[in-house]
């Protein structure tokens, strides 16, 4: 993971382009990147800087509960969406939303991920096997403040992670992650690190072996006030990949704890801190 994660990182500050954003905070961008993470060579967690694992695997947690309010999140000591909810804690239909209860036209509501389940259950060589976060009929309106969107029913901020697709072959699944937009240094370790965990759930669910992850990111950027801890990182060597052990495998996808999971031999440097663009 480190080593094409660190090849993009200097790609950015050598060759990105300058570009202004949403925030203010101004970026260095590239279009059009990806990589590929075999996951039987370990689990994709930068060594390089040590991730908060315990933010990563909670919302995705939070996401498979159809859940779009944070109090789940804050209850568990994951911060990660704060600046975005309501004095209440919504979100808007965001993720968990659109993973579990994506809203029809004739106003039913359709379970994605029990969709793909039972679609890779019983037709594992289809090419449509796709989680779909990008709801036009729920995205923030971009005139409007996100906690003002979220008080109108609409998606306090729109989805980076749009599109899950899953492959079986040779009795390994893959997940490829498209983002359209990814914030290099802090928000592109955790995406890779959350589809590696849904893989190895939805894996295990169904018997097999986890394959690879490929990340293809459309505006991966690299904010101005990253830039120094971005050069900090670069002068890390990558060490030896963690493995991720499942101790239990519970009755559905949706019964997974925190408490199930260990990451083994994870020895990263420490954690370097950086400012979230808001």
């Amino acid at each position: 993971m480190d080593t094409p994660y660190l090849s993009i990182l200097q790609d950015l500050l050598r060759h990105g382009t300058l570009k202004s954003d949403r925030t203010g905070t101004g970026t260095y961008s590239l279009f059009g990147v990806s990589y590929r993470h075999d996951l039987a060579t370990g689990f994709p967690l930068l060594t390089t800087k040590k991730l908060h694992v315990r933010s990563i695997l909670y919302e995705l947690l939070w996401f498979l509960r159809g859940d779009t309010n944070i109090r789940y999140l804050q209850e568990n000591g994951v911060t990660i969406w704060d600046e975005w909810a309501t004095s209440s804690g919504e979100l808007g239909p965001v993720y968990g939303a659109q993973w579990r209860s994506w809203r029809n036209p004739d106003g039913t509501l359709t379970d994605q991920i029990q969709t793909l389940l039972d679609s890779l259950r019983t037709n594992p060589d289809s090419r449509r096997h796709i989680i779909n976060a990008w709801n036009v009929s729920f995205l923030p309106d971009q005139l409007k403040s996100p906690i003002q969107n979220a008080l109108n029913g609409r998606m306090s901020l729109p989805p980076c992670h749009i599109l899950y697709q899953f492959y079986i072959a040779d009795r390994k699944l893959s997940c490829m992650l498209t983002q359209r937009s990814g914030d290099w240094f802090l928000g592109i370790p955790y995406n890779c690190a959350s589809a590696a965990f849904l893989t190895h759930m939805i894996a295990q669910q169904l018997g097999l072996w986890p394959g690879e992850i490929v990340h293809s990111i459309g505006d991966a950027h690299l904010y101005l006030n990253h830039m120094n801890q971005a050069r900090m990182q670069l002068t890390r060597t990558p060490r030896q990949q963690p493995q991720l052990m499942i101790k239990r495998q519970p009755d559905t996808l949706f019964d997974y704890h925190f408490e199930d999971f260990e990451i083994v031999g994870y020895n990263p440097y420490p954690h370097i801190a950086a400012p979230i663009a808001v």
